[in-house]
């Protein structure tokens, strides 16, 4: 499956932003969806992820209450709505596919598939 993050751009802190990762190839329906970002000189952490239903939904505990995590299988899209940005949350966003179907997990190496990520850059 081909993953493809888009959305990021410059937005001051407080604004909200939504990403979306888009699949081409095959349908995410089986996928566990993950959404990491890797800031300058750091390591590839978990943001949130989403099992086959919307219910699943898993997230960092510095992003709890600020974004969401949301798929559209009629789309074959993963939206990620954040809000209430902090100059903290500036990143390359990526999004990954997990062929496990039944955990949500935030280890990097787990997910198989792998989209461009998109710049988040939050700053006044």
């Amino acid at each position: 499956v081909q993953l493809q993050a888009s959305g990021g751009g410059l937005v001051q802190p407080g604004d909200s932003l939504r990403l979306s990762c888009a699949a081409s190839g095959r349908t995410l329906i089986p996928y566990t969806i993950g959404w990491f970002r890797q800031a300058p000189g750091k390591g590839r952490i978990f943001v949130a992820g989403i099992r086959q239903t919307n219910s699943s939904a898993r997230y960092s505990d510095s992003v709890k209450g600020r974004f969401t995590i949301s798929r559209d299988n009629a789309k074959n899209t993963v939206d990620l709505q954040m809000s209430s940005l902090k100059p903290e949350d500036t990143a390359v966003y990526y999004c990954a596919a997990d062929g496990n179907r039944f955990i949500t997990s935030s280890v990097p190496q787990h997910y198989n598939y792998w989209g461009r990520g998109t710049q988040v850059t939050v700053s006044s």
